[in-house]
């Protein structure tokens, strides 16, 4: 007997991104391992808090580049094209499937600005000098 597949594409499931993330995942151990939040305190200066839009989490910057350089992707338009559609990404990076990824271009503002000064490649150095002794950062 043939089998023919039916249109699929627009169930509606119910899912938390929790359950669709492997319990060995290598971005859970990167997120148990490592506590972001110092970064608040380090890009606090960068930005104004009673006017403008509302920015992009410099925490979601920073997973921007482990993802890519974990996963071996050429280019942050690469990078976040997959984010649109990858749970593991998402659920690390804390951004639900129903809201919108951050425009690859938004990430190269934000870097070639002062957070590439001010922030990676400071962190990166120490994550990788702390890497190298065995501890973890």
């Amino acid at each position: 007997m043939l089998s023919k597949k039916e249109n699929v594409q627009n169930e509606l499931i119910a899912y938390t991104l929790e359950g669709l993330v492997p319990e060995d995942s290598l971005y859970r151990k990167i997120d148990e391992s490592i506590d972001f939040s110092f970064i608040y305190e380090e890009v606090k200066d960068l930005y104004c808090e009673d006017n403008g839009r509302p920015s992009i989490d410099p925490v979601v910057l920073l997973k921007l580049v482990f993802v890519e350089a974990l996963d071996g992707l050429k280019s942050m338009r690469k990078t976040c094209k997959k984010i649109k559609v990858d749970a593991e990404y998402r659920w690390f990076l804390r951004i639900p499937f129903g809201e919108e990824m951050p425009h690859f271009s938004t990430f190269s503002k934000n870097y070639e600005g002062a957070l590439k000064e001010h922030i990676f490649s400071k962190k990166f150095l120490q994550i990788s000098y702390n890497k190298r002794l065995g501890m973890v950062w």
